[in-house]
């Protein structure tokens, strides 16, 4: 019985990879920041633990808890949308903390008993906003993209100790909760030279093509299990799209 680690399992995608890996007979550490097990039907294959990802003694703590794992599910993240030119840089700073920083610290975390074990599997899930050039998003993007430059290389440094990495990359998700894990932090972002821009770029979203949960899920697991040398996986339609396009 192989066991997997997700980190942001509170909802969206993080849920539903969790509940995807669970029915599938694996043992699943599922994190968030405050644990819910009314999210999750009674498993004695299912552990959830505390994680933040932006602190180093809350991941040391997780690493003790958590023991071995065979995959790491590297999902945590919040958005960020609005004019560069409005966004403090503290903003800026605090989505790279949770999306960049946070996925290395966690990699760098459970590299050491992988590589000593010769095997295991890293997935970071990333975006879309990676594929294609998107505006309003170039905060986000620039976290996202700087996890698809440090995956590519890592999966090069890991090859030779047995350890595969993986990238997830998502479409646009309007069922996830992309703007309530922003808080704050977007309020304020679109100001009043930028707001017909915004319109123009809101009105173009097609609500006919977009990604469900389902299928990141079904992309993590491809990601997982294939034992393929493969290192990226579009999530969604809108996704596959756009990887077709590059």
């Amino acid at each position: 019985m192989k066991t997997v680690l997700i980190t942001g399992c509170s909802s969206g995608y993080g849920l539903e990879t969790a509940l995807h890996f669970l029915d599938r007979g694996w043992t699943v550490i599922a994190t968030m920041r405050t644990p819910r097990p009314d999210l999750f039907p009674a498993s004695d294959r299912l552990r959830l633990l505390p994680l933040d990802v932006t602190r180093p003694d809350s991941i040391a703590a997780l690493v003790q808890g958590a023991g071995p794992i065979d995959v790491l599910v590297n999902n945590a993240g919040i958005g960020l949308l609005g004019a560069f030119e409005a966004t403090p840089m503290a903003t800026v700073r605090e989505v790279f903390e949770t999306n960049t920083f946070g996925t290395m610290a966690v990699t760098q975390a459970f590299l050491p008993d992988m590589r000593e074990r010769g095997s295991g599997v890293i997935v970071n899930v990333t975006s879309s906003v990676t594929l294609a050039p998107m505006p309003l998003v170039a905060g986000y993007t620039a976290s996202k993209t700087a996890v698809q430059g440090f995956t590519a290389s890592l999966a090069h440094e890991l090859e030779g100790f047995g350890v595969r990495v993986k990238l997830v990359e998502p479409g646009y998700g309007p069922s996830t909760r992309f703007t309530d894990n922003s808080g704050d932090r977007m309020n304020g972002l679109i100001p009043p030279a930028y707001a017909p821009f915004a319109e123009t770029v809101f009105a173009g979203f097609r609500p006919d093509i977009v990604t469900v949960p389902a299928d990141v899920a079904s992309a993590v697991w491809q990601a997982a299990t294939d034992g393929s040398d493969r290192l990226s996986y579009p999530a969604g339609p809108d996704a596959v799209a756009l990887a077709r396009q590059d």
